[in-house]
């Protein structure tokens, strides 16, 4: 059995969970969110928490198991309080400037960078070095944030680029190294 499978999800006050068949729809102060799932795999709700449980154990339903699970949780946690993703720009002259919904972004090319959210994705800038990523869907959230970091990847010699907040780059040495 799945040890993640099992776990219940607790659904907290003012998020409404409706379940029919394999479609899951949550939705919560934040807004709303449904979603396809496998067919043979069966969500129940049930005091107040969701319960993913398998029919038999093949291999696909013990595959989907954990992960029909997280993603249910993901869509309960994504509309009761969200989720976000935090970039920060690094090299000199290198900055972001908020413009309307968009971001655009002077990172070393002849030319400005604009970028537009998702749908369902919000930027913020709080200064010219850091972008919150923030939404309810964490999926669309992890893939602008990726998005955005592929403009500019972080440079492994000088450590210049747009990396996730906390990010360790290990820097190379370098032709003069060797010697």
């Amino acid at each position: 059995m799945s040890r993640i499978g099992k776990k219940p999800i607790a659904v907290p006050s003012g998020v409404e969970v409706k379940i029919n068949g394999s479609h899951v729809a949550v939705k919560g102060p934040k807004g709303e969110l449904s979603r396809d799932f496998y067919s043979e795999l069966s969500i129940v709700l049930e005091d107040g928490q969701v319960l993913v449980q398998r029919k038999s154990d093949q291999r696909m339903q013990r595959a989907l198991h954990g992960t029909t699970r997280s993603l249910i949780s993901n869509m309960v946690e994504g509309v009761s309080q969200g989720f976000t993703k935090e970039l920060e720009v690094k090299g000199v002259g290198y900055r972001v400037q908020q413009k309307g919904k968009g971001i655009t972004l002077n990172v070393g090319y002849s030319h400005p960078v604009e970028v537009t959210p998702l749908e369902g994705v919000e930027f913020q800038v709080p200064d010219q070095n850091r972008i919150i990523i923030s939404g309810i869907d964490k999926e669309l959230v992890g893939a602008e944030a990726a998005r955005i970091r592929s403009i500019r990847e972080p440079d492994p010699y000088k450590g210049k680029g747009i990396r996730y907040k906390g990010e360790v780059v290990r820097l190379k040495e370098g032709k003069a190294g060797k010697k």
